[in-house]
């Protein structure tokens, strides 16, 4: 208490590697800081009696804790003090948003400490030095759990359960683990050796890994709930919304997902994509992080343009009068994708796409939307007449958004069932006999890395207390 640092001290944070230089591979996008520098904006946390970061944070990560150890060079400190909230800060410190940011008592007027930056260099000088090693149980309960799905949520509910001594297996449909950490964020964002790192140790703690299992097609409910004494469903929200256009049917119209999957098995070294964007002029329709992750893929395929359409007017700049602090700011955010060429249209309704006569899309019509549609208009936007326009385009990718779970019998043959926004329906916990418990995206939705490594959490201590009727487990919050 009484430290000024904040007042001397500017905020910084690693800066991007050269754009000429990163679109030409798929490394990751920073040059980190140097520990020191990392030290000194550490000491920039004010220790705030009320810390608004720690409650923005869905992990509640003890934010103001780990600054007071970074500042003092504790590094081995910083990270124990992370590890007792958040299972994989290598995860968050790469591809969370910070939302405690936005909530520093500093950016009411000014400059938030750079809290992800401080939460990324703590996980990864822990790795340099050798202090993450495996946790495996002093003892086992004799219980087995079946965690469906291997995406951040699946796996913090794996190794919470592993840990509190239950046997677990994580059944993955696709050949390796990883959910969309491995198949839907491009190295450039989040190279897959810090994910293989922490699958290794995650195996090493005991927890067993079995792809290539389409849980309800390959191995059905009932044999999962034979083999196990529990089931955790984390299966994602991986149903894509889709338009019904004129036009949509057309060769070169393609969901973002399938490309996104594509490209990152590319760049592992496994045999080619389908879809490439190298010479095609490109259209992205969407405003989210997975267009962002296809307006990056398609720079480092050398497309020959680039363009993203968001349907929404442009947001501000700074944050409006209705959306004071510490709520999160609606302001224009831009990806490190967007300082890399392209151009970014807002306020743009797709009406329909065009094609050739060997049924390839040439083109899209759109048209101009403004705010301030009457209740029952297509997302309160109104259509501004005469502002018609058609785009050139010969690859189209749609990153609208998430429906759902992915439809599945695994869901029946639990008597799971599902609510009319796609979502699993559920309350604390889906069934105490036989025990089923849900988690992350097919519960809350299509959300951030961190809200899901935070219900996986949840899950867990949900599924614990079921297995035991008491829960040794800390869920976040």
């Amino acid at each position: 208490m009484g430290r000024r640092d904040f007042l001397e001290i500017p905020r910084r944070t690693s800066p991007y590697r050269a754009v000429g230089e990163r679109v030409r591979d798929h490394g990751e996008l920073i040059h980190p800081l140097p520990l020191a520098a990392v030290e000194t904006q550490a000491a920039r946390c004010m220790d705030c009696g009320v810390p608004f970061c720690h409650n923005a944070c869905p992990l509640n990560n003890l934010i103001p804790e780990w600054n007071e150890l970074a500042r003092r060079g504790d590094w081995l400190g910083a990270l124990e003090n992370l590890e007792t909230t958040n299972n994989f800060p290598e995860f968050t410190g790469r591809l969370c948003p910070a939302p405690c940011e936005p909530a520093c008592v500093l950016a009411i007027d000014g400059e938030p400490v750079s809290i992800k930056e401080i939460e990324r260099t703590a996980i990864d000088t822990a790795f340099a030095h050798g202090w993450v090693r495996p946790q495996p149980p002093a003892f086992r309960t004799g219980r087995s759990v079946a965690v469906v799905g291997s995406g951040p949520a699946g796996l913090a509910a794996a190794q919470q359960l592993n840990r509190a001594g239950h046997r677990v297996v994580v059944y993955e449909r696709a050949d390796r683990p990883g959910g969309l950490l491995r198949y839907g964020i491009p190295d450039f964002k989040m190279h897959k050796s810090v994910l293989d790192r922490r699958l290794d140790l995650l195996s090493a703690e005991g927890v067993c890994f079995e792809c290539g299992y389409d849980c309800g097609v390959d191995i059905d409910g009932s044999e999962l709930l034979s083999r196990h004494d529990a089931v955790v469903l984390a299966v994602g929200a991986e149903q894509p919304r889709d338009v019904e256009i004129p036009g949509r049917h057309l060769d070169g119209v393609h969901l973002a997902m399938p490309y996104l999957t594509g490209q990152n098995r590319r760049v592992a070294g496994d045999p080619a994509a389908v879809v490439s964007a190298t010479g095609r002029n490109v259209v992205i329709i969407g405003g989210g992080d997975t267009a962002s992750d296809c307006l990056g893929d398609s720079h480092r395929e050398a497309s020959a343009s680039v363009q993203q359409l968001v349907i929404y007017p442009e947001p501000p700049q700074r944050r409006p009068d209705h959306n004071p602090w510490p709520e999160w700011p609606l302001v224009l955010r831009s990806h490190a994708a967007h300082e890399e060429g392209g151009v970014r249209a807002f306020g743009l309704e797709v009406l329909e796409f065009d094609g050739d006569d060997s049924g390839r899309v040439r083109g899209i019509t759109v048209v101009e939307v403004d705010r301030g549609g009457e209740a029952g208009t297509t997302r309160g936007l109104v259509r501004r007449a005469g502002t018609e326009r058609r785009i050139d385009a010969d690859l189209v990718f749609l990153a609208i958004g998430f429906a759902g779970v992915r439809p599945s019998p695994l869901f029946e043959q639990l008597g799971v069932g599902i609510e009319a926004n796609g979502r699993i329906s559920v309350d604390a916990e889906l069934r105490a006999a036989p025990v089923v418990v849900a988690a992350g995206d097919a519960v809350i939705g299509a959300a951030l890395v961190v809200n899901a490594i935070a219900d996986g959490r949840r899950a867990a201590a949900s599924c614990h207390r079921l297995l035991s009727s008491v829960s040794t487990l800390t869920a976040a919050g």
